[in-house]
């Protein structure tokens, strides 16, 4: 519908036209448990800056029933369309509107989310706006920059609890009737409802008394850890309001673990909505729990920034994203008694391996990007919005400083708090207390597209002795069809001197400064040191770039990359190596050897799990095709042996399992898993529990071993929504012919699939040893791509779009048949740039092939 599409400019003129003072929302949701429609009536009081004029509010309804503006009825007909109502006439001053609707439930996750547990078959109801969604509940003036405050009235039904942004009331006769919020976005209003299980507490400090709550459904109660939820929370408490020196704005904060839910977590005002996958039913690492943590910690970061201060319009959203990204790391690595103070490491080896990999992508962007419109934003939440804006600000704080940069926060949030900013407000803020002028690193770093190479050159005497240091930084070219010009930086950057002392790599020097935005910056204090075995550029991950070692220190790293006394540096050594692989530069083979040489000793779980996928990756797309058997054959032995010699009960015995479970291919090897499985094979101290089994069950049937019965059996024992998604993974894994036209056919020529069973069977259709079975799919892919991008949701069609390109066909006529596509189906900037990102990366894997094969 084109007028779900708001435009910055239409934004923008409302934005003056309008002042919004409150929503008064009634939903009655007593028919949920049955589904289909709910009544939905809106009052909004505004102000209008001019004397007759018109203007718009947003809403997505099967059916509007009412529009009474300023006590005068409206023909309906004639106002409603494309999802907007149109509104003429306007008083100057106060003006009322109630407009009275039907709305849909939704089984996409946007808007009003309606699921049904297959466990108890009762219905459980979560709300997801951002970006543009809460229309799809409440007629509103869908952009961030015009605030209100918001009343909710719910009748739900008996037995069930409702939860707002407000504190939860007693509802009376199966009424809830909430007290109205402060001053807040529209998308960041919720509503939580059905007979959720709760555990409550509070935050006490200094007087200071904040409820709070953790929510999910009764089905995975018997898993919810709420006193290690609760813990973090209080961390965050703690830690942020230290450093923001501005207590939690909000009357009470609730965590609720929802189904279904399409993103890690959403920062609803005082009701964070978060995936319910994080209620762990099984044995899960280490690791797991960190990326919990994180989450939790990022969402309540956002309720200073983000909810508190909120971003004018949506080309800030890297702002929003970025800082709580940052704050929530900086809290795990510094907050005391932090469980995960190697959080940076964490950080250097997952969310900037994304950013990396989304700026060399022809869809790469400025950190603060053009945002025309609601298109743009919907594909906007990337790894240049999370982690690349999260490790400028990360060099940020390196160059003004810690302290300073918390200062300027601190009065930011102080001057702007329940309103909305733009970037400048920030930075000016912090150049009053650093003292440093940001405008050259703002444009430098925020306004231009693309990565930066720092290379050392070194030069020595006959005794090792450092004649000679240099720091070489390079801009490459953008990729084709990105826009912008390659741009040189200024980088703040600590250099470490690693040697070897008892059989370890241990730093036994560091020097901290400044890289001049130009090609090369000398180091001149270096010289007349002596040559360590290895020179690490980038020490401590302080700036945001591709780093490479020069030959001796890469020799040295390939041979002792396990040795490093610290986690951190060796994840910047792993991330180099695996950029070098993407790159072309390390043939796959090459990597391969690497990792099995130094992953044995490799102590960090998240840097384990992480090189198992990127081994994974590459021999499946990266290696050359005449050399990926052996390799993979070889990989998989290892992942056995490195199963059967892990500490019982580890989390790196797990990790391990879960990884060759993902490439057990010889019959002894699946005879394995299928022995595990049934109990007549066992591993010392690995426990074989729900989770675990589907990732056995689904490889079995990815190879055929396993069929309709066997997947029956296992769905049987695990009667969940969580079994009944794996169940759809299995079957749309089995290698014939008759079961990719099944999954196929239920994903693209049918709507009728909720988002998270959607995803399972797009991720048990696409097998990386099924190519030829997949091969005619891609025809069918791109003949239906843009009816399906026209006709589902945002969050579906996306889905789609992503999942079901063919990525797995590398080689020119893939390439060649995405252009034909785009030339001739002209599709929006929003798919286009998903289908030019995705033929990237066939374009990249063609390069890598290309140069292992060259280097066999």
């Amino acid at each position: 519908m084109p007028g779900t599409n708001l435009t910055r400019e239409e934004a923008q003129q409302r934005a003056k036209l309008l002042t919004v003072d409150s929503y008064e929302i009634d939903l009655d949701l007593s028919g949920a448990q049955e589904g289909g429609t709910f009544r939905s009536v809106t009052t909004v009081r505004f102000e209008s800056a001019e004397h007759g004029a018109h203007t718009f509010i947003d809403l997505v309804a099967p059916a509007v029933h009412q529009v009474v503006l300023n006590g005068k009825s409206l023909d309906v007909a004639a106002v409603f369309r494309d999802a907007r109502i149109e509104l003429a006439h306007l008083h100057e001053g106060p003006n009322e509107l109630k407009v009275v609707a039907d709305c849909s439930y939704t089984n996409t996750g946007e808007g009003l989310h309606r699921f049904v547990d297959p466990v108890d078959e009762q219905a459980y109801l979560y709300t997801q706006f951002e970006v543009p969604d809460a229309r799809r509940v409440f007629a509103s003036f869908e952009q961030p920059d015009l605030k209100a405050t918001f009343q909710f009235t719910v009748k739900a039904p008996a037995g069930w609890t409702v939860i707002s942004n407000s504190p939860t009331p007693e509802p009376k006769d199966d009424l809830w009737v909430f007290e109205p919020t402060p001053r807040i976005s529209t998308y960041i209003t919720a509503l939580i409802a059905g007979p959720y299980h709760s555990v409550h507490s509070s935050y006490e400090k200094d007087g200071q008394s904040v409820p709070l709550g953790i929510y999910c459904r009764p089905s995975l109660a018997e898993f919810l850890d709420a006193d290690e939820i609760f813990a973090v929370t209080r961390q965050g408490f703690d830690w942020f309001q230290e450093k923001f020196d501005y207590a939690y704005p909000f009357a009470k904060y609730d965590q609720l673990f929802v189904p279904e839910f399409n993103a890690g977590a959403m920062e609803n005002a005082g009701a964070v909505t978060i995936r319910d996958q994080y209620v762990f039913r099984s044995k899960v690492t280490d690791a797991a729990y960190e990326v919990r943590a994180e989450t939790i910690l990022h969402e309540l970061a956002h309720m200073w920034f983000g909810d508190l201060v909120t971003m004018e319009w949506w080309n800030d959203l890297w702002l929003n994203e970025s800082f709580a990204t940052y704050t929530s790391i900086a809290c795990q690595a510094y907050a005391p008694g932090s469980k995960w103070p190697h959080a940076w490491t964490t950080f250097a080896n997952s969310m900037k391996t994304w950013a990396y990999r989304q700026d060399q992508l022809p869809s790469t962007h400025p950190i603060m990007a053009e945002i025309r419109d609601l298109d743009d934003v919907l594909v906007n939440f990337d790894g240049i919005t999370y982690a690349k804006g999260a490790s400028v600000l990360k060099q940020l704080v390196a160059y003004v400083g810690m302290d300073e940069f918390f200062k300027g926060v601190q009065a930011y949030f102080k001057a702007h708090a329940f309103g909305n900013t733009r970037l400048s407000d920030l930075l000016g803020a912090l150049e009053e207390t650093s003292g440093r002028d940001l405008k050259t690193w703002s444009k430098a770093w925020l306004e231009t597209a693309g990565i930066n190479i720092l290379r050392p050159e070194i030069t020595t005497d006959e005794n090792g002795v450092i004649t000679s240091f240099a720091v070489r930084q390079e801009a490459p070219a953008l990729p084709a069809g990105a826009k912008g010009e390659p741009t040189l930086r200024p980088h703040r950057i600590a250099i470490g001197f690693y040697d070897v002392t008892d059989g370890k790599l241990v730093r036994v020097e560091r020097i901290e400064l400044d890289i001049a935005a130009a090609e090369l910056t000398p180091v001149d204090q270096l010289a007349g040191k002596r040559r360590p075995a290895v020179v690490l550029l980038n020490d401590d991950d302080l700036t945001y770039a591709k780093v490479r070692l020069d030959e001796e220190s890469l020799a040295n790293v390939t041979q002792r990359l396990g040795d490093f006394t610290e986690s951190l540096p060796r994840a910047l050594c792993w991330a180099s190596a695996w950029d070098m692989v993407r790159d072309g530069e390390l043939p796959t083979q090459a990597y391969l050897d690497l990792v099995l040489s130094g992953i044995g000793k490799e102590s960090d779980i998240g840097v384990v799990q992480s090189l198992h996928r990127q081994v994974k990756l590459a021999l499946d797309l990266y290696a050359a095709p005449e050399r990926r058997d052996t390799a993979l054959a070889r990989w998989t032995e290892a992942t056995l042996a490195h199963l059967r010699t892990a500490e019982p009960g580890s989390d790196h015995q797990l990790a391990w399992a879960r990884a060759f479970a993902a490439t057990a291919r010889t019959p002894q090897q699946l005879d394995l898993l299928t022995g595990l499985l049934e109990g007549s094979e066992s591993i010392e101290g690995l426990a074989v529990d729900t989770e675990l089994r589907w990732a056995f069950v689904e490889r079995l049937a990815a190879t055929g071993v396993y069929d309709e019965a066997e997947i029956a059996a296992e769905h049987e024992r695990d009667r969940t929504a969580a079994g009944e998604r794996h169940a759809a993974t299995a079957r749309a894994a089995r290698p014939t012919e008759e079961a990719k036209a099944e999954a196929w056919a239920s994903v693209v020529e049918s709507d009728k699939l909720p988002n998270a069973v959607q995803e399972a069977v797009i991720g048990g259709f696409v097998q990386t040893d099924q190519r030829e079975l997949l091969a005619p799919y891609t025809e069918r892919f791109f003949a239906s791509v843009k009816e399906v991008w026209d006709t589902r949701s945002h969050e579906i069609a996306q889905q789609i779009a992503v999942g079901l390109y063919p990525s797995l066909q590398v080689s020119q006529a893939t390439l060649d048949t995405t252009d034909a596509w785009l030339e001739s189906a002209r599709p929006n900037a929003a798919l286009r740039r998903l289908i030019s990102e995705s033929r990237a990366g066939v374009e990249r894997a063609l390069r890598a092939r290309s140069a292992d094969a060259a280097a066999s």
